[in-house]
């Protein structure tokens, strides 16, 4: 859940910590943009409206990370446990008393686990490699001197963020994974088990978390669930990874499992979890981890760039370092994207059909993602959880897979998931949902959401869907009267005719950059239709210029131009008035919202329409 939803659904009294820790961070930063949103609102991070306080905490995103860093190199014994509850798929949303369950479940397991992996290495276990029995020896050792040399200050034993810092350093140079690195340290440091409330109150102080007292929920928003999984060594989500390792042959991945000592006779699905379980780092495993030694740099960057395109990522990049880079940022803006890759109701549309092909997948989701609740099989509350219908078909078998393609009529060649997510894609929904994706000429976004158009096609189809908005809102856009007034060299986009004698006439740009800048040809286009309307006995009531966004000197001359009575709405915009006003009181939208301002505000014309 993003942090502006969290946000919306919890009281003032609860964020009190977030506003607590942004405050400081604000005390201690020198951020001109946090200062300039404070600056025209208040001085004060609580009296600022949500969208500006997500705003500040991107700004300070970094600060925040660096926060979090020094409180986890203080609470070893602690809050790196209680974070890779947090940071795993699914566990975003969560009922206080069912964390408390995970949270002891995990600390009772990790003793056990840790208890029987010091037993293998002090008996120098015949399972271990003789290498990573040195590695684990060699860590253990470093863990134990960082812990207990504050005795000789006669201090308390502890690890000091300098010395955390340097064991982190240590784990990543031995390639240990988090998993590795948990069952040594607590073989050393003390695990104890706190009390749910002082647990959650930890967490809420630290801004991690929010607590809705009402629902007795615990809300860790995808911003900070983000920024936990950089901090634990995770640059892309499990569900990601997981989709890496799948793809990956078997002996791939029972080289993999020799390095991190996982049992190569288990089935491939249960390696595949738990090698994520494990939290083998990406790095670690496209750079040595499904490679033997002797395999030079060349072969495994040829390797690395198969693994790339077929994942359709642009086989880019000169060294192994590089490559993964590129991978990582193509998964996190796959992540970052808040479309689907099919509309809402394909999404309901395909977990009622999963529930009735798959009767089992609801009780295997619960378990692979702890769920407390029931019913999971459903698309609002799984993508409440960060789950995109991609990521729930990456867990299917083949034999599921084939199964519900052969009674779904799906075609199974090629790529089954693929073709699954298309046999469920509302084409009309898609494109409304990717607009500012097709705006942005963003092709590869497009494609990741499986719409495949052309660089000669997204002209056309950014006019095609913005009428498809404004019809939705009610506006009478009449195509024929267009055409009347249209001539071969001046063509509107679109037209809206709101009585009679009067119109709206729409421009549309997209625009790569992103930031549309050309006033001045833009301006004559629109007076020359202006002036073919007027011709015609029709009055120009309001101009609108739709694009993705628009720079500052653009702006500026909009609001300085008399003729044109022109506002600017960017496709982020125009897309949330349009989801806005599905669910507002008007059957109509209203005209006059859209006369004010030269730079149209969606956050003002929601709040307005919510006014009967």
């Amino acid at each position: 859940m993003k942090l502006l939803d969290v946000l919306n659904r919890t009281n003032t009294i609860e964020k009190t910590s977030f506003y607590k820790v942004l405050d400081n961070l604000i005390d201690s930063s020198q951020t001109e943009e946090v200062d300039e949103i404070l600056e025209n609102n208040s001085r004060r991070v609580k009296e600022i409206d949500n969208e500006n306080i997500v705003k500040v905490f991107q700004f300070l995103r970094e600060d925040y990370k660096n926060y979090l860093k020094e409180e986890l190199a203080t609470n070893l014994s602690q809050l790196d446990v209680i974070i890779d509850i947090l940071i795993r798929d699914g566990n975003a949303i969560l009922h206080d008393r069912w964390f408390e369950d995970l949270y002891r479940k995990e600390i009772s397991e990790l003793k056990e686990s840790s208890a029987n992996f010091m037993d293998q290495l002090e008996n120098d276990s015949k399972s271990f490699d003789p290498l990573r029995h040195r590695d684990y020896i060699v860590y253990k050792n470093c863990v134990n001197t960082a812990y207990i040399n504050d005795e000789k200050n006669n201090q308390d034993r502890k690890v000091t963020s300098d010395e955390y810092s340097l064991l982190q350093t240590l784990a990543e140079s031995l390639e240990l994974s988090n998993e590795e690195v948990r069952l040594i340290n607590y073989s050393v440091v003390p695990l104890e088990v706190i009390d749910r409330d002082t647990l959650i109150k930890r967490l809420k102080d630290l801004a991690i978390v929010f607590y809705h007292k009402k629902s007795d929920s615990i809300y860790v928003p995808d911003e900070v669930v983000k920024i936990l999984r950089e901090i634990r060594g995770k640059r892309i989500a499990d569900k990601f990874l997981r989709r890496i390792l799948k793809s990956l042959s078997s002996p791939e991945l029972n080289q993999v499992c020799k390095r991190h000592n996982v049992s190569q006779r288990i089935g491939g699905d249960e390696k595949v979890k738990t090698i994520i379980n494990q939290g083998v780092s990406l790095k670690s495993l496209l750079t040595h981890g499904l490679f033997k030694d002797d395999v030079n740099v060349n072969d495994r960057k040829k390797r690395i760039n198969v693994l790339m395109e077929s994942f359709g990522i642009p086989a880019k990049g000169s060294t192994l370092d590089d490559k993964i880079d590129i991978i990582v940022e193509y998964f996190n803006t796959v992540e970052k994207d808040e479309t689907i890759g099919i509309s809402q109701d394909g999404y309901n549309a395909l977990c009622t059909d999963l529930s009735s092909s798959l009767p089992e997948l609801n009780e295997y989701l619960k378990n692979e993602f702890q769920f407390q609740e029931e019913n999971v099989i459903d698309g609002n509350f799984l993508i409440d959880h960060n789950l995109k219908p991609r990521d729930i078909l990456d867990l299917l078998s083949k034999d599921d897979l084939r199964k519900f393609c052969d009674e779904n009529d799906v075609s199974f060649r090629g790529d089954e998931v693929q073709n699954i997510l298309n046999s469920y894609t509302d084409t009309e929904s898609i494109y409304i949902e990717n607009f500012v994706h097709i705006g942005n000429r963003d092709l590869n976004a497009l494609k990741t959401n499986n719409i495949d158009l052309t660089t000669a096609e997204i002209g056309l189809k950014y006019e095609a869907v913005a009428r498809m908005l404004f019809q939705d809102l009610g506006f009478n856009v009449n195509e024929n009267l267009k055409s009347e007034i249209n001539t071969k060299k001046d063509k509107i986009d679109i037209l809206i005719q709101t009585s009679e004698d009067e119109v709206i006439i729409v421009e549309c740009k997209t625009a790569k950059s992103t930031k549309y800048n050309k006033f001045s040809s833009c301006s004559r286009q629109i007076k020359a239709y202006q002036r073919n309307a007027e011709s015609r006995g029709f009055r120009v009531i309001k101009t609108l210029l739709v694009a993705p966004d628009f720079s500052s000197d653009f702006i500026e001359e909009c609001d300085l131009d008399i003729e044109l009575n022109l506002s600017l709405i960017t496709s982020e915009t125009l897309y949330n008035i349009w989801s806005g006003f599905k669910q507002a009181p008007q059957q109509v939208f209203p005209v006059n919202l859209l006369m004010r301002d030269a730079l149209i505000n969606d956050q003002k014309i929601l709040k307005a329409l919510k006014v009967k």
